[in-house]
């Protein structure tokens, strides 16, 4: 899946910024990945809903999830970094919900908390002046 996935990916390359020496105005090293999600042919309706409410901070309003990376110098490897980030993306938007467990307080903490509240009660009640 991850090879028909990358394959509905494009990308665009330009200059990046930052250091590069005599080279940083010739070379286009920075990387930007393009990914069509609703024009996806490998994912079904149910994967694309989930991975656009996961990352509908990174979406166009178009549904196109762009990414990109300028930290190397060298193109194949920033090229090789934002295809690792994008893999996680959707590896971690599509992730299987995990359902919460509920759970009771133990005895001793109830303990606890009784004696605790107890002993607040007590500094509140000795403030007070006693009147007989």
């Amino acid at each position: 899946m991850i090879d028909e996935l990358l394959s509905e990916v494009s990308y665009r390359f330009s200059r990046s910024s930052g250091p590069g020496g005599q080279s940083v105005n010739k070379v286009s090293t920075r990387v930007e990945l393009i990914f069509d999600l609703d024009k996806s042919k490998i994912l079904n309706e149910y994967q694309k809903e989930r991975i656009s409410n996961k990352l509908k901070t990174r979406k166009t309003s178009e549904g196109v999830i762009l990414l990109a990376c300028d930290e190397t110098r060298s193109q194949l490897k920033n090229r090789e970094i934002v295809i690792r980030r994008f893999l996680d993306l959707i590896e971690e938007s599509l992730a299987p919900i995990k359902k919460r467990k509920p759970t009771k307080p133990t005895k001793a903490s109830n303990e606890r908390r009784l004696t605790n509240k107890k002993k607040i009660s007590n500094k509140k009640k000795d403030r007070k002046p006693e009147i007989d």
